[in-house]
Formats: C-alpha cells, structure tokens, sequence
C-alpha cells in the first residue's frame, strides 16, 4: 500500500508553490489520519488528534478538508489508488494466470504488511465510517474480483461468482493477521489462497 509520506514544510518563509504545499499537508494528514485510526478506530479518533500527529493547524486541516470523514475517505481513497497500482504492476508481464494471480497475492499481503496503519484504515475502520466508506470499500473488492476473472478468461457467470468469493474471502481472512501484527500469518494466507485457487483452476471453475 505504502502510502508516501512527506517531508514537514520549513519554517517561515519559503518558495514553495501553494499547490505543493497543499501536498505536502494532506499526504502528512493522510498519514496522521492511519495512525490515529490504528490506535484509537474511527469513532474514538477526534479531529485534534489528527492534527497533533500530522502538526498541522485546524485552520488549514479546515481548508483542505470539510470533516473528520472527508480527510478519512481522502486518506481511504489515496490507500486504494496506491494498492490497486501495486496489484496492476504484479499482473503484468508474462506467466501463467496463477502465476500472475500469485503475483498479484503476494504484493497484496505484503502492502498490507508494509503499512499495517492504512491497512486497517483500509479493512477495519471503513466499516466503522459508514455507508459511504462500506460502499467504495465493496467497489474496490468488486474491481479485484472482475480482475482475477480476467487473469482466468473467466466468462461464465458461475466462474465470475467464484472469483468474487475470492476476492471476498481474501479481504475477510486477511484481517486477523492484520490485527495480530502477524506478516507470516499474511504470507501464509496467500499461499494457502494460491494453492487453493490452484486447485479451482484444475477443476475448471476458474
């Protein structure tokens, strides 16, 4: 996933353009925003504590985002543009469909791994923001299962079905790792997931 963060503005007067400056201050939001979720959730997290992790007036915070929500689903969606550009690369290039779909795991569970702050922002706590974070948060599993079912030339509505059981158990069973803070835990989830879409794949469900 591993959202980038960024270095804090110097002090006093500087050059900087307004529109870097407004970069700079929301990725630093973003990340305080990951780092709140993860100690406090959603509903405990207030928008003080986001700015004293971020340093960042309320002032600005204010100019840049108009609630608590909005700065969580801006952060959720920066999360999910990065994550599904780590799942895009892995795909590509040559390889079998499981072998790209191995890829594709493997680079998954090791972003979650990597950023384990936005991870649970990104698997926890939308359930928490509500129906609007619940609904991007199907969408982007909607999009993952449509493409494990283009790395499997899956055209049959029972083998789509079977791709979106997939997708929809990859996200349920990665969360308690992800609360354990357990990296084998995930890597061993994606290799059980291989072999078992392996299999699905033998049998010509996929």
């Amino acid at each position: 996933m591993t959202v980038p963060t960024h270095r804090r503005l110097p002090r006093g007067r500087h050059a900087l353009p307004p529109d870097e400056v407004a970069r700079t201050q929301r990725a630093r939001l973003f990340l305080a925003m990951a780092q709140a979720m993860s100690r406090q959730g959603f509903a405990a997290t207030s928008v003080g504590d986001v700015l004293k992790l971020a340093g960042v007036s309320r002032q600005t915070f204010y100019q840049l985002f108009s609630s608590k929500l909005d700065c969580f689903m801006a952060t959720f969606d920066a999360a999910t543009e990065l994550l599904e550009a780590r799942l895009n690369e892995a795909v590509e290039g040559a390889g079998t469909p499981l072998e790209r779909f191995e890829r594709a795991i493997d680079a998954y569970v090791t972003s979650l791994a990597s950023e384990p702050g936005y991870a649970r922002l990104f698997l926890v706590e939308a359930h928490a923001a509500g129906p609007e974070a619940i609904t991007r948060r199907l969408q982007f599993q909607y999009r993952l299962a449509d493409r494990i079912a283009g790395l499997f030339d899956s055209g049959s509505e029972d083998a789509r079905f079977a791709c979106r059981t997939i997708a929809a158990a990859v996200a349920s069973m990665v969360v308690g790792p992800l609360l354990d803070d357990d990296p084998e835990g995930l890597r061993q989830l994606a290799a059980d997931m291989t072999r078992h879409v392996r299999r699905l794949s033998e049998c010509g469900v996929l």
